[in-house]
């Protein structure tokens, strides 16, 4: 069965473009030569990374795969790819950067996952993480669009340890969406996030995220990982 509540997600978080590239920004340096995103979704990043290298893009939804495909065009390798079970349409795994944003936490065996992700990367490539942050945060949005788990720093780095990696950086982002994911996840139970709250998101993000850049906050709907290959 589609998850419907996820394909919604997806769809309200493509108007949140301002957020998107802010995101990005964040981890641009660690983007060159050959790029392997994971679970591409329909295409809310992949068209900007192919500004960094040359681009594979890959989801286990065919429709997903399909608006990826008509977004991008022929500027960004696009097929199917599975890291939990280890199917892919590519053969080549030699990758200097791997990007899975907001991947990893739909994901049963995330352990086996991230050890198949590391042997797809060159030695001294990276790989850029982006997981929900905090436990006390899982709620109807997390359940209703697949989430296993929301991640605490110290739980996703160990794992990171032990599937190979060493941590190069990692830090919480967007405590102003922390807030809100509570209150409408947790208080309102909204089953999706919603194309009117990523409206009023758009209003204050410009204004409140460029002082992220200054401070960490101390929660965050998200925690980035930049971890590399020895």
């Amino acid at each position: 069965m589609k998850n419907i509540a996820g394909a919604a997600t997806l769809e309200s978080m493509s108007q949140a473009a301002w957020y998107n590239q802010w995101t990005l920004d964040l981890f641009d340096n660690y983007l060159f030569g050959k790029i392997l995103e994971v679970g591409c979704g329909i295409g809310n990043f992949t068209k900007t990374l192919t500004k960094y290298g040359e681009v594979v893009a890959i989801d286990i939804r065919d429709d997903y795969l399909k608006e990826t495909k008509k977004l991008v065009g022929n500027i960004a390798n696009v097929g199917f790819g599975d890291i939990e079970k280890g199917k892919y349409f590519f053969k080549d795994f030699d990758f200097d950067s791997i990007v899975c944003i907001n991947v990893l936490e739909h994901i049963e065996n995330d352990r086996k996952s991230l050890k198949n992700l590391c042997q797809f990367l060159k030695r001294g490539g990276h790989l850029i993480l982006l997981v929900p942050a905090h436990k006390f945060l899982y709620g109807k949005i997390d359940e209703s669009i697949g989430h296993y788990r929301r991640y605490e720093a110290e739980e996703i780095i160990n794992k990171l340890i032990a599937a190979g990696f060493k941590i190069i950086k990692n830090r919480k982002i967007n405590l102003l969406g922390a807030l809100g994911w509570w209150f409408f996840s947790n208080v309102l139970k909204d089953n999706k996030v919603k194309k009117g709250n990523i409206a009023l998101f758009n209003l204050i993000a410009p204004f409140y995220l460029p002082l992220e850049n200054l401070f960490e906050p101390p929660l965050g709907t998200s925690i980035l990982v930049i971890a590399q290959k020895p």
